[in-house]
């Protein structure tokens, strides 16, 4: 095992990636972690990530120094690696040229760290602060035209740092740096696989649960769903489903969902209506955030009262991954920003009194994909695209009324038909229409129009946590606006969405 301590870089995701790409499993930590705990994990080695911190600062966040004499091996990355050189005595301060992007890394000892990597070869710098003096016993491996130590080690005390980030694609050689540490430096195995987690996170929920029964939110999608088969195979009938109709799927889908789910798991699952408490909620409001908040409320009570029947129910099992966690919150009390709220992070009501089991939370998305084909959930459910949770109420720009919710589900299901028939479903990570809260004039049979507007999105992506828009077929997407505007009452205008993330989310609100 890794024990990744995360000082808030925003490629945090990308070393935990690239380390469980080699079969490694990794933890993620925050830099308050105490020297007793890591004992306690006994880790094979530890990276220090990057962070938008200077170390000399009065606030910037610092591990205990103590893990530096653990004699365990350590990587630090970009501020990682400043972090060490700080506290062993050497010297960081600001550059007199900052460096970002692209720089050539020339290398002067090609053995440890640096074994196999060609010299030169491109790396990725984001550092405005550099190593001014090494500590002892360190030394310098590698440098760039304006790093001067971009590579130095103490190899004694197994302390490696890299001013660059290995993590990113940018830097083509970083992989194999990352496979030194590893392997070569920690002397891991690989020996991380979706069906040795599968393993190990059963008998976690069986630990963890005692002999208690459990309840779970599902929603249909791959990640609820896979959460629910991993955690039916731990504990069985102790498992109660419970999936609620809030009436903000698309078309057809809540009908369509109970014959999937019926026939391809074979749960314990309650379905609950409540259609009518969601809408008239959400009256008069405009505000993303406070849509969330209603139906997050909303959703509580009406789980509430349905668990509440299940007698003896002590567990809440929820499918979060580890991409709701970073988006909501800093996952680890670090300087990340909150962007958005995500139903199913940020605490349970006590009141409740359920105890929260999220055994996917450290999981990127593709990761629970090969899990949910590990325990054999059916292809449809395992590569359905992602859906929020609060459905198409945060795809209705504006007040969320049934008028507005019929429309986008006609225009969401000749979208849907459209990207299956030209095979592009499963080559986008989402496909889906937003209604606008604008309208605009059109000429249809001669006469005057004036109707409302959706916007087409399509992204690709691995992980949700960067997106691009996809490059659709023109000749597609003529046909989806004709079909759209031919087919659904109430829209003359489509038009089609060309962000990235960042700077744009994926979804509008």
């Amino acid at each position: 095992m890794i024990l990744i301590i995360d000082f808030g870089s925003q490629y945090n995701q990308l070393i935990a990636r690239r380390v469980r790409e080699c079969q490694v499993y990794c933890q993620i930590a925050p830099p308050s972690i105490s020297e007793d705990e890591i004992r306690r994990l006994e880790p094979e080695g530890i990276i220090l990530s990057g962070g938008p911190s200077s170390i000399y600062e009065k606030n910037s966040p610092k591990a205990d120094k103590a893990l530096l004499a653990l004699g365990v091996p350590i990587l630090g990355i970009c501020y990682g690696i400043q972090f060490m050189v700080h506290e062993l005595g050497g010297k960081v301060k600001r550059s007199k040229k900052r460096e970002y992007g692209f720089a050539e890394l020339n290398i002067e000892d090609a053995s440890g760290l640096l074994k196999g990597v060609p010299s030169p070869t491109p790396c990725w710098m984001s550092h405005g602060d550099s190593i001014a003096a090494l500590p002892p016993a360190f030394r310098c491996e590698a440098s760039t035209d304006n790093t001067p130590i971009a590579v130095a080690s103490d190899p004694n005390r197994r302390l490696f740092g890299v001013q660059f980030h290995p993590e990113v694609e940018h830097t083509p050689a970083g992989k194999i740096i990352i496979r030194n540490f590893l392997f070569q430096i920690c002397g891991c195995r690989k020996s991380w696989t979706m069906k040795s987690f599968a393993k190990e996170t059963e008998e976690e929920i069986r630990r963890s649960t005692d002999g208690q029964k459990v309840v779970l939110g599902l929603s249909g999608g791959v990640d609820s769903s896979v959460t629910a088969v991993l955690i039916h195979k731990a504990i069985g009938k102790r498992l109660t489903c419970i999936l609620v109709d809030n009436g903000l799927l698309r078309k057809d889908e809540a009908d369509q969902l109970k014959q999937t789910l019926r026939k391809h798991l074979h749960l314990n699952i309650r379905f609950v209506s409540a259609r009518n408490r969601f809408l008239s909620a959400l009256k008069g409001v405009t505000d993303p955030e406070k849509k969330r908040k209603i139906i997050g409320k909303i959703f509580i009570e009406v789980f509430e009262a349905e668990a509440k029947k299940i007698r003896g129910a002590r567990f809440l099992a929820q499918g979060t991954l580890y991409p709701d966690i970073i988006e909501s919150v800093s996952a680890f009390g670090g300087p990340t920003s909150v962007i958005k709220s995500h139903h199913n992070v940020g605490g349970l009501p006590k009141r409740l009194k359920l105890h929260l089991l999220e055994p996917l939370k450290y999981l990127f998305k593709d990761e629970v994909r090969r899990l949910g084909k590990e325990l054999g959930l059916p292809e449809g459910m395992i590569w359905r695209q992602p859906f929020p949770g609060p459905g198409l109420a945060i795809r209705i720009i504006g007040e969320v009324t049934r008028k507005r919710l019929g429309i986008l589900r006609e225009v969401d299901a000749v979208l849907q038909d459209e990207i299956r028939s030209a095979g592009y479903y499963r080559k986008l990570w989402q496909s889906f229409a937003v209604l606008l809260p604008l309208r605009s004039v059109g000429v249809m049979g001669d006469q005057r129009t004036y109707e409302h507007i959706v916007a087409v999105r399509a992204v690709t992506s691995r992980d949700a946590m960067t997106a691009d828009w996809a490059r659709l077929p023109h000749k597609l997407l003529a046909k989806i606006s004709n079909r759209i505007i031919n087919e659904v009452d109430g829209v003359n205008r489509v038009v089609y969405d060309i962000s990235s993330k960042p700077p744009s989310t994926i979804e509008w609100e």
